[in-house]
């Protein structure tokens, strides 16, 4: 599976691209940051991002996008920022028919680092050690990206059972429909 991760931001935007299945070594093909001016126009700020991330998408062809859900935090301008990046690379990616699977921060600092509440340095530390890496990527929202990749990676096995498993439930619970049901306009 090949996985573009995605640590949105407006000023720095992470970009990584790590290749593999759970359970084996995994591979970096690829790490970023799309930057944009802090100083310009907000739609111009936004066709930049997009067309980062759209040459991720070229050079890359990833089977699936991992973006960092957007949480509230105190400062309503840095989220505002953070969920605008993340929905340009949600288009981009669903444009090209690319699945997109979000992912929390504690839930991505557990999966590579077994915490949590990790900080950016023991992300950073995991990323590196865990992709063989000769030094941490930089800056963090690059390694962040990383992170969201491999998480995915890691995860998606057993996301993808849980979905099916409640799926499959939900098949042989659901309300049986005839056409004489249907007819009369009821639904059981």
């Amino acid at each position: 599976m090949r996985v573009l991760g995605v640590d949105p931001g407006l000023t720095r935007c992470g970009v990584g691209v790590v290749e593999g299945v759970a359970g084996r070594p995994l591979t970096m093909r690829g790490v970023g940051v799309v930057r944009t001016p802090a100083d310009a126009e907000l739609g111009l700020r936004l066709v930049a991002i997009e067309q980062g991330i759209e040459q991720w998408l070229d050079e890359h062809r990833p089977e699936v996008l991992a973006v960092e859900r957007v949480f509230s935090q105190h400062n309503v301008s840095t989220v505002m920022g953070t969920a605008q990046a993340s929905a340009v690379a949600m288009l981009c990616a669903s444009r090209r028919g690319i699945p997109v699977a979000l992912h929390t921060p504690s839930e991505v600092k557990a999966a590579v680092s077994g915490s949590g509440r990790a900080d950016k340095a023991q992300v950073g530390a995991m990323v590196t050690r865990l992709l063989r890496l000769d030094a941490p990527p930089r800056p963090a929202d690059a390694a962040d990206a990383l992170a969201l990749a491999i998480c995915h990676i890691w995860r998606a096995p057993a996301q993808n059972r849980l979905q099916q498993a409640v799926a499959a439930h939900r098949s042989r619970t659901a309300p049986v429909r005839t056409a004489s049901t249907v007819r009369k306009g009821r639904t059981s």
